[in-house]
C-alpha cells in the first residue's frame, strides 16, 4: 500500500523536521520549498515539478520560499521491494503532476 498526503506551507511558517518512517518522495506542486537533511552538507530548494527521495530514518527540515508552497508526500510499503522506490504506479502519478489537486 502508499500513501500520498499533501501538504501547503505559508512563507512565514518556520521550518519543520520531519522524521521519515519510511523512505518518501517529496514532489513540489507549486511554489519553492527549502529541505535539508540532517547528516547531510547540502541544501535542497526545489522549484513546482521538483522532487527529492528521502531515506528511512532520516530527519528532514523543510520550509516554504517566498510565495508559500504546496507538495505531496508519497511513501511506500515497508514491505515493498527498494527498488524501485515506490513501483512505477506512484512515479508514473507523480510525474504526471497534480496541479488539479
Amino acid at each position: 500500500m502508499r500513501e500520498v498526503r499533501i501538504f501547503e506551507l505559508e512563507q512565514d511558517e518556520p521550518a519543520t523536521a520531519w522524521r521519515v518512517a519510511r523512505p518518501s518522495i517529496v514532489k513540489v506542486i507549486a511554489g519553492e520549498i527549502w529541505l535539508t537533511i540532517e547528516g547531510h552538507s547540502e541544501d535542497h530548494w526545489l522549484a513546482t515539478g521538483e522532487s527529492i527521495e528521502l531515506p528511512r530514518r532520516a530527519v528532514a527540515w523543510i520550509s516554504a520560499g517566498q510565495a508559500g508552497a504546496r507538495f505531496a508526500l508519497a511513501s511506500g510499503s515497508e514491505r515493498a521491494a527498494p527498488k524501485p522506490l515506490f513501483g512505477l504506479p506512484v512515479l508514473s502519478w507523480l510525474s504526471r503532476g497534480i496541479g488539479a489537486v
